[in-house]
């Protein structure tokens, strides 16, 4: 039996209704008949009043369920119509719903834009405050290149280890910013900067140098976003400024960053330059020294020992810049004890410098001075000793002329000193031995090491007399050599910054002409002149 709708409800209700309509009036007319004809029919004239008011009672429930059933009906149209407002609100609702995605990614697009405008306007109003600065770079540009035309271009090393005149920078755990010149020699690869990043990209050198790295780490990203914008990510511009960030980075202690940027650096110049140019080289021993200062010496040496054949295949066996790098080898290998290797590495470096720049060049006297402490590790004192003597000896010639009875080196006095220590008669304050401590300024910080050097090997060796001499020779020189630097920085209105000395880069830092601010911007991230050409 299937279930009847409400509409055949209300049908059937009102069929039934319309009977009992017509019963009614059937059972009024048989009343009324009977109460006409006599009046002895009373019993049936009750019944039929019964039956009629049952037909009422009929017809009033017919009556009631009908209006329901119709109320109903009305109740259920209008929650259809409930039903299809619901409908399209939901429908109305999520079309606003996506109509307000859209807006907001509109807006945040717009925000987005009006940030980067921002910050374009920033720039340009920084680039447009700096911009004076960039004829007077070019001014030196020419200077420099009618002056250095013929001089060579500095090899891009970094330093691995201090020298020995540094032992208090080792002690100190705080951070050292990179010179500008040695920030110029690690990154500059050959490469002619745009001009329009040029002052820029020298400007995060000269933060850097002066330890603002709060300053150098934005402009260079700054830098290096400009750049792979105009030239993509795989240019040699951009292998440039990664390894300029890395440097910055390594100055902060922040190896990882700075290995992931040289990694990438090293990665860029491959592709674009080839596996064997010097500026794979120069990222290479970047690298080395990287790994070398986190005393992973294994890892760097690998590193150190590509970037020498890549360098000796492009410069030539006997080139100075090969020098350099057996330098840096050796002290990778030194570290690992390897002291077989490192006598190897040193003794070659030292014979293409004597061979190819001379005996009196500072590089020299720095190589015999790193040769002179492996052999001391070793327990070889007496090699190590004829070293130092050489260093001295030679630093003397160039200062006061040839060596004769009456013109010593100071090895010799502090030596005379030592045999003639129990004489009161000889043993005459130092002075009066005369100034030979000004000779350490010609080759300085260098000669002041060896002093130091030589004398803790007399002390080792019970010389006191003659280990105190030297030392207060070292003692003078350093100092009058400290007050010189501090009177000329005073007059140019600069303040004074000690100079570092790299063992392995064999550039003496005391002896290279003072750079003003231009000429350190302009000669900062490897900018051409005639004078910084790639050796081919």
């Amino acid at each position: 039996m299937t279930a009847m709708t409400q509409e055949e409800m209300v049908a059937g209700a009102r069929t039934v209704a319309a009977g009992l309509e017509a019963l009614r009036a059937e059972h009024t007319q048989l009343l009324a008949g009977l109460a006409a004809n006599t009046e002895h029919e009373h019993e049936k004239v009750s019944l039929v009043r019964k039956s009629i008011d049952a037909i009422e009672l009929g017809l009033g429930e017919t009556q009631v369920m009908i209006a329901l059933a119709s109320h109903l009906q009305s109740v259920e149209a209008e929650k259809q119509k409930l039903r299809t407002q619901v409908r399209r609100l939901c429908q109305e609702n999520a079309w606003l719903r996506d109509e307000l995605a859209a807006a907001q990614q509109r807006l945040q697009a717009s925000e987005q834009r009006v940030s980067q405008l921002e910050e374009e306007n920033k720039h340009l109003d920084f680039m447009a405050s700096i911009r004076k600065y960039d004829s007077d770079i070019n001014e030196e540009s020419e200077t420099s290149r009618s002056g250095q035309g013929d001089n060579k271009r500095d090899d891009p090393m970094v330093d691995l280890f201090p020298d020995d005149d540094h032992e208090d920078n080792r002690n100190n755990k705080s951070m050292s910013p990179t010179p500008p010149s040695q920030f110029a020699q690690q990154v500059n690869a050959g490469y002619e900067i745009p001009a329009r990043l040029r002052t820029l990209h020298n400007l995060v050198i000269q933060y850097a140098s002066q330890g603002r790295y709060e300053v150098a780490v934005p402009l260079c990203k700054q830098a290096l976003e400009d750049l792979e914008k105009t030239s993509g990510h795989d240019h040699p511009d951009v292998a440039t400024m990664l390894n300029i960030l890395a440097l910055v980075y390594r100055d902060q202690n922040k190896y990882k960053e700075a290995a992931n940027l040289l990694n990438d650096a090293l990665s860029i110049r491959e592709k674009t330059l080839g596996e064997n140019h010097p500026a794979v080289a120069a990222t290479l021993n970047n690298l080395a020294v990287l790994y070398g200062k986190r005393g992973k010496y294994r890892e760097a040496e690998p590193l150190c020992k590509r970037a020498l054949c890549i360098r000796e295949a492009v410069l030539g066996r006997d080139h100075p810049d090969v020098a350099k790098q057996l330098n840096n080898l050796a002290l990778l290998c030194q570290n690992q004890n390897k002291y077989e290797e490192v006598e190897q590495y040193y003794q070659r470096a030292l014979e293409i410098y004597e061979s190819k720049l001379g005996p009196d060049d500072p590089n020299v006297a720095k190589t015999k001075n790193n040769l002179a402490s492996c052999y001391l590790k070793q327990g070889k004192y007496k090699e190590a000793e004829t070293l130092y003597k050489q260093v001295l000896t030679r630093a003397h010639e160039r200062e006061f002329g040839t060596i004769d009875g009456d013109n010593k080196p100071i090895w010799q006095v502090a030596e005379e000193r030592e045999e003639n220590k129990h004489l009161q008669r000889e043993n005459a304050p130092y002075g009066e031995y005369g100034g030979w401590h000004k000779a350490a300024k010609v080759d300085s910080p260098t000669v002041t090491t060896t002093l130091k050097n030589l004398g803790a090997l007399y002390r080792r060796q019970g010389k006191y007399e003659a280990a105190e001499t030297l030392e207060d020779c070292a003692l003078r020189s350093r100092k009058e050599a400290l007050d010189i630097v501090k009177q000329a920085r005073a007059r140019s209105g600069r303040a004074a910054r000690p100079d570092a000395d790299a063992l392995d880069e064999g550039t003496n830092q005391a002896s290279e002409p003072r750079m003003n601010l231009k000429s350190k911007l302009f000669n900062a991230l490897g900018i051409n002149t005639g004078s910084n050409a790639p050796h081919q």
